[in-house]
């Protein structure tokens, strides 16, 4: 068993391995279109189709992983995540701090961090030095 191990572990050596957004991205696509074309009528051509485009989907997924060519495919993830910046973005994971709240400096604008629970105090903005009240 060590022996096929060793094998694998030096043909994938200089390989790229894959393991990136944009291969993850690419197998949730392989298994939408595989289940569309499980779950697609009995027409026999869109069942093809969608079969199609998921076994292509997952030959360009399995090119990436065996592909030695390491910073083409690093610059396709990075493009990648440059594309879908806004989408993650707004579907990304919001902090919560539940033991702060952030108050905005009326006069510049700074943010400005207070403990939660205090009450009514009085917030000194740390970049103009204005004093203003609110409750935390």
């Amino acid at each position: 068993m060590s022996n096929f191990r060793e094998r694998l572990m030096q043909f994938m050596r200089g390989r790229y391995g894959g393991n990136d957004t944009l291969n993850k991205f690419l197998f949730g696509v392989f298994l939408f279109f595989l289940l569309v074309a499980i779950f697609s009528s009995k027409s026999s051509a869109a069942n093809s189709i969608f079969n199609l485009l998921a076994i292509a989907v997952l030959v360009y997924s399995y090119f990436r992983i065996f592909s030695k060519n390491i910073s083409r495919r690093q610059a396709e993830n990075a493009k990648f995540l440059e594309l879908t910046a806004p989408i993650r973005g707004f579907f990304g994971k919001k902090s919560v701090d539940k033991t702060h709240r952030i108050f905005q400096c009326p006069q510049c604008g700074q943010k400005v961090r207070v403990p939660k629970g205090k009450g009514k105090i009085e917030i000194t903005c740390p970049n103009c030095r204005n004093h203003f009240i609110k409750r935390s």
